[in-house]
């Protein structure tokens, strides 16, 4: 993983919170994804989300697992504790640390690949385990380190880079979230900073499994395949010693568009993407209401955002289990290992 410090200089006039933290202090280092990556997008928004909650950054663990959103936490919150996992193992790492200290604010930062291919089934059962965290996908529908193939998010008859059709059906995770008994649900695009800080900040605040699936278009493998421009064409006639790549730099693709309306983004290959934002009379409280948003715009080729669904009631994985409320390095070590009587009534038990 490319290591770029940004410039310690910042102006002395930069907005403070009430921590008396400015914005800068809850950077990382440069960003070395594609330039107009949507994944930038998704990061400066979750460092506008904890400074305005003034959320201080010993207090925030980020782990992540494989792939260029996993790259992501570097790129925020340079202080705050941090883990790169095994490619799809994220939501089991933080159970772990979830388990040995409750008192930390948990972010899983995963891809549709490390989430709905490898990952999936990890997942799954941080869904169902009530996870206290705030899991976010940054979904670009491929396989950006491995370039460009298909993810299980893909749209089917989507066209891959070399204009191939994908012949299965997609999974849409936030449906699955729901299913599986997920109390806080929404869905986002990278370039709608607008609706994206707050559903972030929403995620972060909600006690439980927080799940936020960030459409996040990858402007590397957009690229028209019959272009004799395009890094396909020009590797098929070129008799090289080796294989480079040159990535065009594009713009940020950016939304603005009102409440219970729709808007067409265009793509930097001229392909268009259909957003629609919910509006007030969607009721998040309805898991039934929200499946049939997300399918009905589906029918309609939209993609419905918004917060689609949470369960203000729902208790969280401590609660379940009746864990101490202590972090584990809190508790002296004559209760972590009570002596033999407690391990001989525990295997009595289960005898």
């Amino acid at each position: 993983m490319s290591y770029i410090p940004k410039p310690s200089a910042h102006h002395p006039a930069l907005p403070r919170n009430t921590l008396g933290l400015t914005r800068r202090d809850y950077e990382g280092t440069m960003s070395t994804l594609c330039a107009g990556c949507g994944h930038d997008s998704i990061t400066a928004a979750l460092i506008e989300s904890c400074f305005e909650l003034d959320i201080p950054a010993h207090r925030i663990a980020k782990v992540s697992g494989i792939g260029c959103s996993s790259k992501a936490p570097t790129y925020f919150l340079n202080r705050s504790h941090g883990f790169n996992s095994v490619h799809g193992r994220m939501p089991s790492i933080t159970t772990g640390a979830a388990i040995a200290n409750r008192d930390l604010v948990y972010i899983g930062v995963s891809g549709d690949g490390d989430t709905a291919s490898i990952g999936l089934g990890q997942f799954c059962h941080a869904v169902r385990r009530r996870l206290n965290m705030t899991y976010i996908v940054m979904n670009n529908g491929c396989y950006g380190l491995t370039k460009g193939q298909f993810s299980a998010t893909n749209d089917k008859a989507s066209p891959s880079k070399k204009g191939e059709a994908n012949p299965f059906d997609a999974i849409d995770l936030c449906q699955l979230a729901i299913q599986l008994g997920a109390g806080f649900v929404a869905r986002s695009f990278s370039g709608d900073k607008a609706q994206l800080i707050p559903l972030i900040k929403a995620a972060l605040s909600y006690n439980g499994f927080a799940f936020l699936d960030v459409i996040s278009p990858c402007v590397t493998f957009n690229n028209h395949p019959t272009s004799t421009k395009s890094y396909d064409y020009v590797r098929a006639h070129n008799q090289a010693v080796d294989s480079l790549d040159f990535i065009e730099e594009k713009e940020e693709i950016t939304a603005s568009y009102a409440e219970g309306t729709s808007l067409a983004v265009e793509m930097h290959d001229g392909s268009r993407l259909l957003l629609h934002k919910l509006d007030e009379q969607h009721d998040p409280r309805d898991a039934d209401a929200a499946l049939m948003a997300i399918r009905t715009n589906a029918a309609k080729g939209a993609v419905a955002t918004g917060l689609l669904h949470i369960n203000e009631t729902q208790q969280d994985m401590h609660d379940i289990l009746a864990t101490d409320a202590r972090p584990l390095n809190a508790v002296p070590m004559s209760e972590l290992c009570p002596g033999s009587r407690a391990l001989e009534a525990i295997n009595a038990r289960l005898r």
